[in-house]
């Protein structure tokens, strides 16, 4: 009979840590290079400069509306290869279970993330399972790593933003972090916050194929939109100007955010990428976001401007100037 839970066993190098593996992990994410069961996923040789990745999630709870810590591991690990102009390939999973976690969710987290790694066309090759005493963890941690190729004519990088440039990003802003915080603090809404989770290789790869000499892609996790372009503004020198009118973002994510005294700002994304863009070519990289499904609601947010190097402002709608600095301490905790 098969255990209902996860059992300290799972992890012990055994019969039951290999039973778990081959029933769960390896029947998910089933491809050649897993199937060997060897210690190393063999790979063969990729064409051009590689890009590689690692990070860990420990999101609380971990199933939101939109998504779970499953899909969210692979969406967050292919994001962070596709803003460096990498065509994400392959990645590992590091799971450490809580003893007693319900198997049926260790199959849903699973499931997610296969159905994850499918969309965004890469392959999970490489794993590794521990289990420690009930109370040790919080069900559930993972950690990705992640191999892409980078184009030979892409050159982006947090330092190209020059003054004249356009920012632009695909969506509405916040909508992750608060789906977590409405659904951990238990705060009801008529309509349900979705978080935006997602892979944005297929859109950065569009974008790229329209105008390859863009200047910056970044995705706006944890610290949120102005904490992402205050790391861009100091990197490149330069000032960030972004207007108010301009900013995309859900009348009940606002809605929220000024009931908890949360600035959107700073609220975490996980489907957001932000593009510093030379103003000429603006029109053709917008026009190639909105083509693609995770861009159809792309938009102009602000530009790059020569004052105020390393600092970037907000201009409000009644025409004063805020200072948008970097964020200070930990607004949403564990919303990644």
């Amino acid at each position: 009979m098969r255990e209902e839970t996860i059992q300290l066993d799972h992890g012990s190098g055994g019969r039951a840590m290999h039973a778990l593996v081959e029933r769960v992990f390896a029947r998910a994410f089933a491809n050649d290079f897993l199937q060997e069961l060897n210690d190393s996923a063999i790979l063969p040789p990729a064409s051009g400069r590689l890009a590689m990745t690692t990070d860990s999630y420990v999101v609380d709870p971990i199933v939101f509306p939109g998504g779970d810590i499953g899909s969210l591991a692979v969406h967050g690990t292919v994001n962070d290869l596709a803003v460096s102009g990498a065509r994400p390939l392959y990645l590992t999973a590091g799971f450490v279970l809580e003893e007693g976690l319900p198997m049926a969710v260790l199959d849903r987290i699973v499931s997610s993330m296969a159905e994850a790694a499918r969309e965004a066309s890469v392959l999970i090759v490489a794993g590794d399972t521990k289990v420690v005493p009930r109370g040790k963890a919080d069900k559930i941690f993972i950690n990705t790593a992640g191999i892409g190729v980078v184009r030979d004519d892409v050159r982006l990088g947090g330092g190209n933003a020059r003054p004249g440039d356009v920012v632009l990003i695909n969506g509405t802003i916040g909508d992750h972090g608060m789906a977590v915080l409405c659904r951990r603090e238990g705060i009801a809404m008529e309509s349900e916050i979705l978080s935006d989770s997602a892979s944005l290789n297929h859109l950065i790869e569009a974008m790229l194929g329209a105008f390859p000499g863009i200047h910056v892609l970044r995705d706006p996790t944890r610290g949120g939109v102005a904490t992402t372009l205050n790391e861009i503004a100091c990197q490149s020198g330069v000032g960030i100007r972004l207007h108010e009118e301009a900013l995309p973002v859900r009348e009940d994510v606002a809605g929220v955010c000024e009931l908890l005294g949360l600035d959107p700002l700073y609220v975490a994304n996980e489907g957001k990428v932000l593009a510093v863009v030379p103003a000429e070519s603006a029109d053709v990289v917008l026009e190639a976001m909105r083509r693609s499904p995770r861009g159809r609601d792309a938009c102009r947010i602000g530009e790059v401007v020569a004052e105020e190097p390393g600092r970037v402002f907000l201009r409000t709608r009644i025409g004063g100037h805020r200072l948008l600095d970097m964020l200070r301490g930990e607004q949403l905790p564990r919303i990644c």
